[in-house]
């Protein structure tokens, strides 16, 4: 059974799904997944549907945080409601009625906003990690540079791994983050959201033909936490593959 052993060089939540998010120094994790990601989003009240990037890549121009609460301080079983700062600077609490009108207003879509403290990931109850190693590739393969926000990580490592061993060969083992237990689900298949420009939120398709191309359009590892836990940046990485 293959050992790859490493480091935590970032972490990153996303208090609500498909605007920016924050990085953070550590994580407390629990079998939802990560404290306060995801767990909140705009549900679009003319088509009855959550809304994501795909429908209105404006949402990257809004960030969501938790000013208040750090990732250690942050407990998964009561993630508080986030802060969200629009595109002009101003800021919103999420409970303030005015934030509604102007998200419907940016973005051109009726719109109420939704909570669950569970989490709104597409895969539920998991955290994503992702490898330095893919990422330099993948920049490497492409001629310029990568946005780790791009592909909207929780856990981001520095590996003794090769590139996009995560996505060809993890499925079924056990990763160790610090006082963390991990089961490896699958491969994360990605969508349109890694063309995105985190910040200008303008198109770049031949990312994602790319991946399709030379990658079975895959990028990270969705994982499971196996309890209650904490990781932090710098904590020690230890991936036990079922190979």
């Amino acid at each position: 059974m293959p050992t790859f052993t490493g480091t935590v060089v970032e972490l990153h939540r996303w208090p609500v799904k498909s605007m920016a998010g924050e990085p953070v120094d550590a994580l407390r994790l629990d079998p939802r997944g990560a404290g306060g990601d995801r767990t909140h989003a705009l549900w679009d009240t003319d088509r009855d549907r959550r809304l994501t990037v795909r429908q209105a890549p404006g949402m990257l121009q809004w960030r969501a945080r938790y000013p208040d609460q750090d990732g250690a301080a942050l407990d998964p079983a009561t993630p508080p409601e986030p802060e969200v700062t629009g595109p002009d600077g101003t800021v919103y609490a999420w409970s303030d009625s005015a934030l509604p009108l102007a998200l419907s207003q940016h973005l051109g879509i009726p719109m109420r906003l939704t909570r669950r403290i569970e989490g709104q990931q597409d895969l539920p109850n998991s955290v994503l990690l992702t490898t330095q190693a893919s990422l330099a590739t993948l920049a490497d393969e492409l001629h310029a540079p990568l946005d780790l926000r791009r592909f909207r990580t929780n856990v981001h490592v520095a590996l003794d791994a090769p590139a996009f061993s995560e996505e060809q060969g993890w499925q079924g083992g056990r990763v160790q983050i610090g006082d963390a237990e991990l089961t490896t689900l699958h491969a994360c298949v990605r969508c349109v959201i890694p063309t995105r420009d985190p910040d200008t939120t303008s198109k770049d398709p031949l990312i994602l033909r790319h991946l399709a191309r030379e990658h079975g359009t895959i990028f990270g590892i969705n994982l499971a936490p196996l309890g209650p836990a904490m990781i932090r940046v710098g904590d020690a990485v230890e991936v036990r593959t079922p190979g």
